[in-house]
């Protein structure tokens, strides 16, 4: 029994001297090929590894670092972006928002208790398109004028009901119930105006004149001038005519007045004249002028008068 324990450990050693003696040869360069490399990274590469796997780790952490700074900078929820809210019918901005680039939207609507205000440094300009992308309405709001470039413009009432204003090629057309002007120096027309009623305020003289042309008042059932309160004044630089084709020129008044008409010829003795005021009668040439000439018990009225050849 002794002996065959003994040769059992003889055997071992030998298995494990020969194993030893193996596992060195391996380590030995082979007659005729190359020494092979040790399996992994080792050296620069390593350390290269190491660094870009550290750089990327920081650079998450710097953008993980920014993005929740810009989260909480822009204020960012659920419901939208700081002062701008998504909503299932539009989009909500609070306070003062500034666009850069051009906005396409249906409809811009303010709350109820504010104002909608539209600001720019140089002008505002609102268009309209069609389907086509064709422009075919503008308003610019400069700061030099308001232009609207559109085939009607028209002003309705606050309920949108009626009708206040309306601009085309055509005509301009107002319904309102008054139209007032308020300038000091009125209103100018430079071609007709057509309307029914030209009526100055109870404080106020009205006024209609032509500076440089005629003024011409036309209505097919009839002109009427009136002054309700105070004297009515109608001048000319040169000829008043008052002309009706056919009809007559009716002065109806307590009292008519012609100032100013040339006296004729008066060959009254001086003692006739002391004894009573002077008076004339009115006399017309075949020209129609208008004179005065010097009552008498028979008209004294002359047609070959030097008033009436001078006329």
């Amino acid at each position: 029994m002794e002996q065959a324990a003994t040769l059992d450990i003889e055997t071992l050693k030998i298995t494990q001297e020969q194993f030893i003696l193996a596992s060195q040869s391996l380590h030995l360069q082979r007659p005729g090929g190359n020494a092979v490399d040790p399996v992994g990274l080792r050296g620069w590469r390593k350390r290269c590894l190491y660094f870009f796997l550290l750089l990327l780790l920081v650079t998450m952490i710097v953008n993980m670092a920014l993005t929740v700074w810009i989260i909480k900078v822009m204020n960012f929820s659920v419901d939208g972006m700081g002062n701008l809210e998504l909503k299932q019918d539009g989009i909500r901005l609070k306070g003062i928002s500034e666009f850069l680039l051009p906005l396409y939207v249906n409809e811009i609507q303010s709350r109820r208790d504010s104002l909608l205000v539209l600001r720019s440094e140089k002008n505002v300009t609102l268009n309209a398109r069609n389907d086509r992308g064709q422009l075919t309405a503008q308003l610019s709001v400069g700061p030099e004028a308001v232009e609207a470039q559109c085939q009607r413009l028209e002003v309705r009432s606050k309920d949108g009901g009626r009708l206040l204003f309306t601009a085309d090629e055509e005509e301009v057309t107002m319904t309102t119930k008054k139209f007032t002007v308020t300038g000091l120096e009125g209103a100018v027309f430079g071609h007709s105006v057509e309307t029914p009623l030209i009526q100055a305020r109870a404080t106020e003289d009205l006024k209609l004149e032509s500076p440089t042309r005629t003024l011409t008042m036309e209505a097919p059932r009839g002109v009427e001038v009136r002054a309700a309160k105070g004297p009515l004044k109608v001048s000319g630089r040169k000829d008043l005519q008052l002309e009706s084709t056919e009809g007559e020129i009716l002065l109806d008044a307590r009292s008519i007045q012609l100032a100013g008409l040339p006296l004729g010829v008066y060959t009254e003795q001086p003692d006739r004249a002391s004894r009573r005021p002077p008076v004339y009668e009115v006399c017309v040439c075949p020209s129609g002028k208008i004179y005065l000439s010097p009552a008498e018990s028979s008209s004294t009225c002359q047609a070959m008068s030097n008033i009436c050849l001078w006329s």
